[in-house]
């Protein structure tokens, strides 16, 4: 199964348990040059701050040093728009679904021509990591 596109990321089933998409998406990403700076484990966080039950749900944030440091140079408060998240969940039917951000739908607030050959190659390289994953 290919990824699905959405206005703002990229969707992509995976017959995996949250767990082992969790490890197989950060070991792609790693492939494509992106490490994963911020682990947030919101079904944990909502059952110890508010005592809500919900399926598993991960925020991986997601950054690729030297495309970042182009950007930042280019345009010190994109900044705001950085890590690349991921996520990772499950649906109602208990699937698990692996989604990223798209870089160019995030970069279009910035309205510079100039930084839309960087937001391509995240784009693409987080969508090959998306295409790494089993179906």
């Amino acid at each position: 199964m290919t990824a699905t596109q959405h206005t703002y990321g990229h969707q992509r089933h995976t017959s995996l348990e949250p767990v082992a998409a969790i490890e197989a998406i950060t070991g792609l990403l790693r492939e494509q040059g992106f490490g994963v700076l911020t682990t947030i484990d919101v079904q944990a966080t909502l059952r110890a701050k508010l005592g809500v039950e919900r399926g598993p749900y991960t925020i991986l944030g997601a950054c690729n040093p030297p495309l970042a440091h182009q950007a930042l140079a280019a345009e010190p408060e994109l900044g705001l728009l950085l890590p690349c998240n991921v996520v990772v969940y499950t649906d109602d039917q208990g699937q698990t679904i692996v989604s990223a951000i798209d870089p160019l739908a995030l970069f279009a607030v910035v309205r510079r021509d100039d930084l839309a050959p960087i937001a391509d190659e995240v784009a693409r390289r987080l969508q090959l990591a998306l295409a790494g994953l089993p179906a």
